[in-house]
């Protein structure tokens, strides 16, 4: 089962708050037209990208209460989000292994989403 249990009440303000920040601020990351990098970039570039995938899926599926649907929307958005950087943002290049790290994000995220539910009583 990939669904959440439902709650009774919606979600709190504060859960959707946070969820709505979190994919702001992966829309503004990925989609930055420039984006200027001193040195070498090192393994901390993958830790980003598994930063601002992990962190909206997570919060997105809290507030939405559906691991399913948060999983689908950032594992679709995965790959998108290379491609849009490579053939439309000029200074931006697509990376099939930000790609790949993108989709462990999501992973991560739904495995905390379905350990944090609680146990179902027989």
């Amino acid at each position: 089962m990939t669904s959440l249990p439902r709650r009774s009440a919606p979600p709190t303000w504060l859960v959707t708050g946070v969820a709505v920040i979190a994919v702001v601020a992966q829309l503004l990351v990925l989609y930055w037209p420039v984006v200027t990098v001193e040195g070498p970039v090192s393994w901390t570039d993958k830790v980003v990208h598994l930063l601002v995938f992990a962190v909206p899926t997570y919060a997105v599926g809290r507030a939405l209460g559906s691991v399913r649907t948060a999983v689908v929307i950032f594992a679709l958005h995965a790959p998108v989000s290379e491609l849009v950087q490579h053939f439309a943002l000029p200074g931006r290049s697509g990376d099939p292994w930000d790609a790949a790290v993108d989709l462990v994000g999501v992973a991560i995220a739904a495995a905390a989403l379905v350990v944090r539910r609680p146990a179902r009583r027989w």
